[in-house]
């Protein structure tokens, strides 16, 4: 497992939140994942071996969110 943080463009309302919160939910390979609403970052825990980093930014990205940066 691995966590990485993710900067997005500025989310403007607590339904950005619920539409990426949702989507890692979702998503297989991600064991925990949370949007930080203040400072526009996503965290997420998930399993290498399932799922790349990549993949969560494209997912991020077909939700309408510009990815700025990850770490």
């Amino acid at each position: 497992m691995i966590t990485k943080t993710y900067q997005l463009e500025t989310l403007t309302c607590p339904n950005c939140v619920a539409k990426i919160e949702g989507m890692l939910k979702k998503t297989k390979g991600i064991s925990t994942g949370e949007v930080l609403f203040n400072t526009s970052r996503v965290k997420a825990t998930f399993d290498e071996s399932i799922l790349s980093s990549e993949d969560i930014v494209a997912k991020i990205e077909k939700l309408g969110f510009d990815v700025l940066s990850e770490k």
